[in-house]
């Protein structure tokens, strides 16, 4: 027997027609004709998502069509991944999160070519040391 996956409301947004990017960023309200149901995390997370309720209704300018569109734009995307991990983390623990995810999205991004700048070192590859194995 199949087992029946879990969907569960979005804890981000209520699905009222509004769109959840419209609204962070442009402060518009409006009811938009279609709001299409993004997982915030996708890939292998995508089921993480669906069961937990890690997604958001987004217009199709933010969502696939538009340059600001999630699936075309880092930052928004990782808009959405902030405000998740912190709406979920007012009733859960930042591990708790860590398990499901396997990434902390509010810590400061590492930004490897300032640290290697500093350092002298060029960006790339290197091979590692037989101890660094």
């Amino acid at each position: 027997m199949k087992k029946r996956k879990k969907h569960k409301q979005s804890i981000m947004q209520i699905k009222d027609g509004t769109c959840y990017l419209c609204k962070k960023l442009n402060e518009d309200y409006r009811i938009h004709p279609v709001v299409h149901e993004h997982h915030v995390y996708c890939g292998p997370n995508r089921s993480v998502s669906e069961e937990n309720g890690f997604k958001v209704y987004l217009c199709l300018e933010h969502h696939t069509v538009g340059k600001a569109a999630v699936h075309n734009n880092h930052e928004n995307m990782r808009i959405l991944q902030k405000d998740c991990q912190r709406e979920y983390e007012k009733t859960h623990t930042r591990q708790q999160f860590m398990d499901l995810i396997g990434r902390n999205y509010l810590d400061e991004e590492w930004k490897p070519h300032e640290e290697n700048k500093e350092k002298g070192e060029e960006l790339g590859f290197r091979l590692l040391e037989e101890w660094e194995l």
